[in-house]
Protein backbone atom coordinates (compact mmCIF):
# COMPACT_ATOMS: atom_id res chain seq x y z
CA UNK A 1 0.00 0.00 0.00
CA UNK A 2 1.30 3.49 -0.80
CA UNK A 3 2.28 5.46 2.25
CA UNK A 4 1.07 9.03 2.62
CA UNK A 5 4.61 10.17 1.78
CA UNK A 6 4.52 8.34 -1.56
CA UNK A 7 1.15 9.66 -2.69
CA UNK A 8 2.33 13.11 -3.87
CA UNK A 9 5.11 11.48 -5.90
CA UNK A 10 2.61 9.11 -7.48
CA UNK A 11 0.40 12.08 -8.44
CA UNK A 12 3.41 13.85 -9.96
CA UNK A 13 4.32 10.69 -11.88
CA UNK A 14 0.77 10.39 -13.22
CA UNK A 15 0.76 13.96 -14.54
CA UNK A 16 4.20 13.57 -16.13
CA UNK A 17 3.42 10.22 -17.76
CA UNK A 18 0.11 11.45 -19.18
CA UNK A 19 1.80 14.49 -20.67
CA UNK A 20 4.90 12.76 -22.02
CA UNK A 21 3.91 9.24 -23.06
CA UNK A 22 1.45 7.41 -25.28
CA UNK A 23 -0.97 6.00 -22.73
CA UNK A 24 -4.00 5.65 -24.96
CA UNK A 25 -6.02 2.46 -24.94
CA UNK A 26 -5.71 0.35 -28.07
CA UNK A 27 -9.51 0.06 -28.06
CA UNK A 28 -11.74 2.73 -29.58
CA UNK A 29 -14.50 4.36 -27.58
CA UNK A 30 -17.09 2.66 -29.83
CA UNK A 31 -18.54 5.97 -31.02
CA UNK A 32 -17.00 5.64 -34.47
CA UNK A 33 -19.58 2.91 -35.03
CA UNK A 34 -22.31 5.56 -35.14
CA UNK A 35 -22.98 8.59 -37.28
CA UNK A 36 -25.61 11.32 -37.31
CA UNK A 37 -27.90 11.54 -40.30
CA UNK A 38 -26.91 14.76 -42.04
CA UNK A 39 -29.73 17.23 -42.64
CA UNK A 40 -29.12 19.43 -45.67
CA UNK A 41 -32.21 21.45 -44.76
CA UNK A 42 -32.03 21.69 -40.95
CA UNK A 43 -34.67 24.46 -40.67
CA UNK A 44 -32.97 25.94 -37.60
CA UNK A 45 -30.63 28.84 -36.86
CA UNK A 46 -27.16 27.84 -35.63
CA UNK A 47 -27.08 30.97 -33.49
CA UNK A 48 -30.18 29.80 -31.60
CA UNK A 49 -28.86 26.38 -30.60
CA UNK A 50 -28.79 25.95 -26.81
CA UNK A 51 -26.52 23.62 -24.88
CA UNK A 52 -28.03 24.53 -21.51
CA UNK A 53 -28.76 21.73 -19.09
CA UNK A 54 -28.59 21.00 -15.36
CA UNK A 55 -27.51 18.25 -13.02
CA UNK A 56 -28.31 17.92 -9.30
CA UNK A 57 -30.06 21.27 -9.40
CA UNK A 58 -27.02 23.15 -10.74
CA UNK A 59 -27.36 24.91 -14.11
CA UNK A 60 -24.79 24.20 -16.79
CA UNK A 61 -24.19 26.31 -19.89
CA UNK A 62 -23.00 23.21 -21.76
CA UNK A 63 -23.09 19.45 -21.01
CA UNK A 64 -19.37 19.10 -20.36
CA UNK A 65 -17.36 18.12 -17.31
CA UNK A 66 -13.65 18.55 -16.79
CA UNK A 67 -13.08 15.05 -15.48
CA UNK A 68 -11.26 14.32 -12.24
CA UNK A 69 -7.54 14.38 -12.78
CA UNK A 70 -5.22 15.77 -10.18
CA UNK A 71 -4.37 17.34 -6.84
CA UNK A 72 -1.92 16.86 -4.00
CA UNK A 73 1.13 18.63 -5.49
CA UNK A 74 2.18 22.20 -6.28
CA UNK A 75 1.93 21.45 -10.00
CA UNK A 76 -1.55 20.06 -9.48
CA UNK A 77 -2.57 23.24 -7.66
CA UNK A 78 -1.75 25.34 -10.74
CA UNK A 79 -3.54 22.91 -13.05
CA UNK A 80 -6.65 22.82 -10.88
CA UNK A 81 -6.73 26.61 -10.67
CA UNK A 82 -6.54 26.93 -14.44
CA UNK A 83 -9.16 24.26 -15.01
CA UNK A 84 -11.49 25.80 -12.45
CA UNK A 85 -11.19 29.20 -14.13
CA UNK A 86 -12.25 27.62 -17.42
CA UNK A 87 -15.13 25.74 -15.81
CA UNK A 88 -16.38 28.97 -14.24
CA UNK A 89 -16.05 30.99 -17.46
CA UNK A 90 -17.90 28.47 -19.63
CA UNK A 91 -20.41 27.18 -17.08
CA UNK A 92 -19.30 23.56 -17.13
CA UNK A 93 -18.75 21.00 -14.37
CA UNK A 94 -15.45 19.91 -12.84
CA UNK A 95 -14.12 17.14 -10.64
CA UNK A 96 -10.87 17.24 -8.70
CA UNK A 97 -8.49 14.31 -8.50
CA UNK A 98 -8.48 11.81 -5.66
CA UNK A 99 -8.31 13.64 -2.33
CA UNK A 100 -6.79 10.76 -0.42
CA UNK A 101 -3.45 12.58 -0.23
CA UNK A 102 -5.14 15.57 1.43
CA UNK A 103 -7.20 13.38 3.76
CA UNK A 104 -3.95 11.87 5.02
CA UNK A 105 -1.94 15.12 4.97
CA UNK A 106 -3.91 18.29 5.59
CA UNK A 107 -1.06 20.41 4.22
CA UNK A 108 -2.09 19.27 0.73
CA UNK A 109 -5.71 20.44 0.98
CA UNK A 110 -5.13 23.75 -0.79
CA UNK A 111 -4.13 21.96 -4.02
CA UNK A 112 -7.76 20.82 -4.33
CA UNK A 113 -9.54 24.01 -3.27
CA UNK A 114 -10.90 26.00 -6.21
CA UNK A 115 -14.14 27.56 -4.91
CA UNK A 116 -12.58 31.02 -4.74
CA UNK A 117 -11.89 30.76 -8.47
CA UNK A 118 -15.09 28.94 -9.44
CA UNK A 119 -17.88 29.89 -7.03
CA UNK A 120 -20.74 28.83 -9.29
CA UNK A 121 -19.69 25.58 -10.94
CA UNK A 122 -20.95 22.06 -10.34
CA UNK A 123 -17.93 20.76 -8.43
CA UNK A 124 -17.21 17.17 -7.44
CA UNK A 125 -15.06 15.87 -4.62
CA UNK A 126 -13.31 12.57 -5.29
CA UNK A 127 -12.07 9.53 -3.38
CA UNK A 128 -11.21 5.98 -4.33
CA UNK A 129 -14.08 3.66 -3.43
CA UNK A 130 -11.59 0.97 -2.44
CA UNK A 131 -10.56 3.11 0.54
CA UNK A 132 -13.95 2.26 2.08
CA UNK A 133 -12.53 -1.24 2.62
CA UNK A 134 -9.39 0.22 4.25
CA UNK A 135 -10.74 2.43 7.00
CA UNK A 136 -12.51 5.24 5.19
CA UNK A 137 -16.17 5.89 6.02
CA UNK A 138 -19.04 8.19 5.17
CA UNK A 139 -17.46 10.63 7.63
CA UNK A 140 -14.24 10.60 5.62
CA UNK A 141 -16.22 11.15 2.43
CA UNK A 142 -18.05 14.08 3.99
CA UNK A 143 -14.69 15.55 4.97
CA UNK A 144 -13.59 15.42 1.31
CA UNK A 145 -16.82 17.15 0.28
CA UNK A 146 -16.50 19.85 2.93
CA UNK A 147 -12.82 20.39 2.15
CA UNK A 148 -13.60 21.85 -1.28
CA UNK A 149 -17.25 22.89 -0.77
CA UNK A 150 -18.31 20.32 -3.37
CA UNK A 151 -21.79 19.81 -4.81
CA UNK A 152 -21.28 16.08 -5.25
CA UNK A 153 -18.93 13.22 -4.44
CA UNK A 154 -17.25 10.95 -6.96
CA UNK A 155 -16.22 7.50 -5.75
CA UNK A 156 -13.94 6.01 -8.35
CA UNK A 157 -13.50 2.33 -9.12
CA UNK A 158 -10.12 1.10 -10.40
CA UNK A 159 -9.68 -2.62 -9.70
CA UNK A 160 -7.35 -3.26 -12.64
CA UNK A 161 -5.15 -0.30 -11.78
CA UNK A 162 -4.90 -1.43 -8.16
CA UNK A 163 -4.03 -4.96 -9.30
CA UNK A 164 -1.15 -3.61 -11.39
CA UNK A 165 0.26 -1.21 -8.78
CA UNK A 166 2.95 -2.59 -6.48
CA UNK A 167 1.21 -3.13 -3.13
CA UNK A 168 -2.09 -2.07 -4.70
CA UNK A 169 -5.28 -2.37 -2.67
CA UNK A 170 -7.19 -5.26 -4.23
CA UNK A 171 -9.74 -6.38 -1.64
CA UNK A 172 -12.93 -5.25 -3.40
CA UNK A 173 -15.06 -7.73 -1.41
CA UNK A 174 -18.29 -6.26 -0.08
CA UNK A 175 -17.56 -2.84 -1.55
CA UNK A 176 -21.10 -2.33 -2.89
CA UNK A 177 -22.44 -2.37 0.68
CA UNK A 178 -19.87 0.23 1.74
CA UNK A 179 -20.86 2.45 -1.18
CA UNK A 180 -24.49 2.09 -0.12
CA UNK A 181 -23.62 3.36 3.37
CA UNK A 182 -21.94 6.44 1.88
CA UNK A 183 -24.93 7.12 -0.39
CA UNK A 184 -27.22 7.10 2.64
CA UNK A 185 -25.09 9.28 4.88
CA UNK A 186 -23.26 12.00 2.92
CA UNK A 187 -24.96 15.33 2.32
CA UNK A 188 -24.46 15.45 -1.47
CA UNK A 189 -25.25 13.22 -4.46
CA UNK A 190 -22.83 10.34 -4.98
CA UNK A 191 -21.48 9.54 -8.44
CA UNK A 192 -19.60 6.30 -8.98
CA UNK A 193 -17.21 6.18 -11.90
CA UNK A 194 -14.68 3.87 -13.43
CA UNK A 195 -11.30 5.30 -14.38
CA UNK A 196 -11.22 4.09 -17.97
CA UNK A 197 -12.36 0.48 -18.33
CA UNK A 198 -16.11 1.00 -18.32
CA UNK A 199 -19.15 0.02 -16.27
CA UNK A 200 -20.83 -3.27 -17.19
CA UNK A 201 -24.56 -3.92 -16.94
CA UNK A 202 -23.99 -6.05 -13.82
CA UNK A 203 -21.91 -3.32 -12.17
CA UNK A 204 -24.50 -0.68 -13.08
CA UNK A 205 -27.24 -2.78 -11.50
CA UNK A 206 -25.27 -3.12 -8.25
CA UNK A 207 -24.65 0.64 -8.19
CA UNK A 208 -28.31 1.44 -8.78
CA UNK A 209 -29.24 -0.95 -5.96
CA UNK A 210 -26.67 0.80 -3.73
CA UNK A 211 -28.48 4.10 -4.26
CA UNK A 212 -25.98 6.09 -6.31
CA UNK A 213 -27.23 9.37 -7.77
CA UNK A 214 -25.38 8.96 -11.10
CA UNK A 215 -22.95 6.69 -12.92
CA UNK A 216 -19.90 7.90 -14.85
CA UNK A 217 -19.19 5.01 -17.21
CA UNK A 218 -15.60 6.12 -17.99
CA UNK A 219 -15.30 3.55 -20.73
CA UNK A 220 -12.33 2.27 -22.69
CA UNK A 221 -11.02 4.28 -25.58
CA UNK A 222 -9.11 7.05 -23.84
CA UNK A 223 -6.33 6.97 -21.27
CA UNK A 224 -5.34 3.43 -20.31
CA UNK A 225 -4.23 3.49 -16.70
CA UNK A 226 -2.60 0.11 -17.20
CA UNK A 227 -0.25 1.92 -19.61
CA UNK A 228 0.30 4.70 -17.10
CA UNK A 229 1.20 2.17 -14.43
CA UNK A 230 3.42 0.33 -16.92
CA UNK A 231 5.57 3.45 -17.21
CA UNK A 232 5.78 3.71 -13.40
CA UNK A 233 6.90 0.11 -12.84
CA UNK A 234 10.65 -0.54 -12.58
CA UNK A 235 10.52 -4.34 -12.79
CA UNK A 236 10.42 -5.34 -16.49
CA UNK A 237 8.31 -8.45 -15.85
CA UNK A 238 5.70 -6.52 -13.91
CA UNK A 239 5.73 -3.88 -16.63
CA UNK A 240 5.04 -6.62 -19.19
CA UNK A 241 2.07 -7.74 -17.12
CA UNK A 242 0.66 -4.21 -17.25
CA UNK A 243 1.30 -3.90 -20.98
CA UNK A 244 -1.02 -6.76 -21.94
CA UNK A 245 -4.06 -4.87 -20.59
CA UNK A 246 -3.84 -2.01 -23.08
CA UNK A 247 -6.87 -3.37 -24.97
CA UNK A 248 -8.92 -4.22 -21.86
CA UNK A 249 -12.30 -2.76 -21.05
CA UNK A 250 -15.78 -1.88 -22.27
CA UNK A 251 -15.93 0.83 -24.96
CA UNK A 252 -17.67 4.00 -23.81
CA UNK A 253 -20.58 3.67 -26.24
CA UNK A 254 -21.35 0.15 -25.04
CA UNK A 255 -21.09 1.20 -21.40
CA UNK A 256 -23.57 4.07 -21.86
CA UNK A 257 -26.08 1.65 -23.37
CA UNK A 258 -25.48 -0.87 -20.56
CA UNK A 259 -26.17 1.76 -17.89
CA UNK A 260 -29.29 2.92 -19.73
CA UNK A 261 -30.64 -0.63 -19.94
CA UNK A 262 -30.37 -0.90 -16.18
CA UNK A 263 -31.92 2.50 -15.44
CA UNK A 264 -33.63 4.67 -18.06
CA UNK A 265 -33.72 7.70 -15.74
CA UNK A 266 -30.56 7.66 -13.60
CA UNK A 267 -28.13 10.40 -14.75
CA UNK A 268 -25.25 9.02 -16.78
CA UNK A 269 -21.97 10.80 -17.35
CA UNK A 270 -20.10 9.64 -20.43
CA UNK A 271 -16.32 9.74 -20.33
CA UNK A 272 -13.51 7.68 -21.74
CA UNK A 273 -11.89 8.72 -24.99
CA UNK A 274 -14.32 11.51 -25.88
CA UNK A 275 -12.28 13.15 -28.63
CA UNK A 276 -14.41 16.14 -29.58
CA UNK A 277 -17.83 17.78 -29.54
CA UNK A 278 -19.18 15.36 -32.13
CA UNK A 279 -18.31 12.41 -29.88
CA UNK A 280 -20.00 14.24 -27.03
CA UNK A 281 -23.17 14.77 -29.06
CA UNK A 282 -23.21 11.06 -29.90
CA UNK A 283 -22.92 10.20 -26.19
CA UNK A 284 -25.93 12.36 -25.41
CA UNK A 285 -27.88 10.77 -28.27
CA UNK A 286 -27.09 7.34 -26.79
CA UNK A 287 -28.50 8.42 -23.43
CA UNK A 288 -25.82 10.29 -21.48
CA UNK A 289 -26.61 13.50 -19.60
CA UNK A 290 -23.10 14.91 -19.45
CA UNK A 291 -19.74 14.27 -21.13
CA UNK A 292 -16.46 14.24 -19.25
CA UNK A 293 -13.08 14.96 -20.81
CA UNK A 294 -9.68 14.80 -19.14
CA UNK A 295 -6.69 14.42 -21.46
CA UNK A 296 -7.47 17.37 -23.73
CA UNK A 297 -7.98 19.71 -20.80
CA UNK A 298 -4.90 18.43 -18.94
CA UNK A 299 -2.58 18.98 -21.90
CA UNK A 300 -4.07 22.40 -22.63
CA UNK A 301 -3.97 23.57 -19.00
CA UNK A 302 -0.36 22.43 -18.71
CA UNK A 303 0.45 25.06 -21.35
CA UNK A 304 -1.75 27.95 -20.20
CA UNK A 305 -5.23 28.91 -19.08
CA UNK A 306 -5.72 30.43 -22.54
CA UNK A 307 -5.14 27.07 -24.19
CA UNK A 308 -7.63 25.46 -21.84
CA UNK A 309 -10.14 28.20 -22.73
CA UNK A 310 -9.63 27.53 -26.43
CA UNK A 311 -10.25 23.83 -25.81
CA UNK A 312 -13.61 24.61 -24.19
CA UNK A 313 -14.57 27.02 -26.99
CA UNK A 314 -13.71 24.40 -29.60
CA UNK A 315 -15.71 21.62 -27.90
CA UNK A 316 -18.78 23.83 -27.55
CA UNK A 317 -18.54 24.96 -31.18
CA UNK A 318 -18.13 21.38 -32.41
CA UNK A 319 -21.20 20.20 -30.50
CA UNK A 320 -23.32 23.09 -31.74
CA UNK A 321 -22.33 22.48 -35.36
CA UNK A 322 -23.02 18.74 -34.98
CA UNK A 323 -26.50 19.50 -33.63
CA UNK A 324 -27.13 22.08 -36.36
CA UNK A 325 -26.10 19.61 -39.06
CA UNK A 326 -28.33 16.94 -37.50
CA UNK A 327 -31.25 19.36 -37.41
CA UNK A 328 -31.73 19.73 -33.63
CA UNK A 329 -31.62 22.91 -31.57
CA UNK A 330 -31.82 21.57 -28.00
CA UNK A 331 -30.07 18.80 -26.10
CA UNK A 332 -33.38 17.13 -25.32
CA UNK A 333 -33.79 16.45 -29.03
CA UNK A 334 -30.58 14.42 -29.21
CA UNK A 335 -31.63 10.79 -29.17
CA UNK A 336 -30.72 7.45 -30.65
CA UNK A 337 -33.10 7.96 -33.56
CA UNK A 338 -30.65 10.50 -34.95
CA UNK A 339 -27.82 7.97 -35.00
CA UNK A 340 -27.17 5.23 -37.52
CA UNK A 341 -24.83 2.29 -37.16
CA UNK A 342 -21.99 2.38 -39.65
Amino acid sequence: MDSKNNLPQRKTDHIRINLENDVKSSLTNGLDGYHFVHQALPEIDLAQISLKTSLFGKPLAAPFQISSMTGGTSEALLLNQRLAAVAQEFGIAMGVGSQRAAIENCELEDSFRVRDIAPDILLFANLGAIQLNFGYSATTCQKAVDMIEADGLILHLNPLQEALQPQGETNFSGLAKEIEKVCRRVSVPVVVKEVGWGISEDAARMLVDAGVSAIDVAGAGGTSWSQVEMYRIDDPYQAQTAAVFRNWGIPTADSILAARRVSPNLPVIASGGIKDGVDAAKCLALGANLCGLAGQFLKAAAISVEDAQKTAIMLIQQMKIAMFSAGVSELSQLNAALLKKR
